[in-house]
């Protein structure tokens, strides 16, 4: 990826105002690119301490109160909650991991997809709101040529913003290693 991801003037998933023409599916094509372009040669428990790390840089730097968390399968390798998080935080984080998970692309997709469809993905009843959430925030860890290992999740901004921060600091991390697009 070339340029850094910012907040742009394309669709928010948040806003019941019209949305530009054109935006969802453009979002969902930049995302469906990030999700090709952030991919792993591997994943090791050093690697998931940097990208903590520097989550928890970004969202000190900016006064962000987010809870961040990586996991690979089942271990949880990173988590912090930074000033002004809460216990919610920690809910939206196991819920938009569990979806990341469960399909295999970004929490933020999911949701946007079904949107694309003129649906939302809370409105089927097999959907479980207790247990999932297609809110922005969770990026599944991908290992290029294996597939999804793990999530790097963060919540307490906007659902957009969440995603977004999680990309800019997959951009960096891989980016650093050599291993970007």
């Amino acid at each position: 990826m070339t340029d850094s991801p910012v907040s742009s003037p394309d669709y928010d998933p948040d806003s019941a105002d019209p949305q530009p023409p054109g935006s969802l599916a453009a979002l969902i094509g930049r995302i469906l690119t990030e999700v090709d372009e952030l991919q792993f040669r591997s994943f090791s428990k050093d690697d998931a301490l940097d990208l903590g790390l520097l989550l928890v840089e970004l969202g000190r730097q900016r006064s962000h109160p987010i809870a961040i968390d990586v996991t690979k399968g089942e271990q949880v390798l990173f988590h912090a909650a930074l000033e002004g998080a809460t216990p919610d935080n920690e809910r939206w984080i196991k819920a938009k991991q569990r979806t990341a998970v469960r399909y295999e692309v970004p929490s933020l997709l999911v949701g946007l997809r079904a949107r694309a469809a003129g649906q939302r993905i809370e409105d089927n009843a097999w959907f479980d709101q207790r247990e999932f959430a297609a809110h922005g925030g969770s990026f599944p860890i991908y290992l290029r040529g294996t597939g999804v290992v793990g999530t790097v999740t963060v919540s307490g901004l906007p659902q957009k913003a969440d995603h977004e921060l999680v990309v800019e600091a997959l951009t960096e991390i891989l980016g650093r290693s050599g291993t970007l697009g």
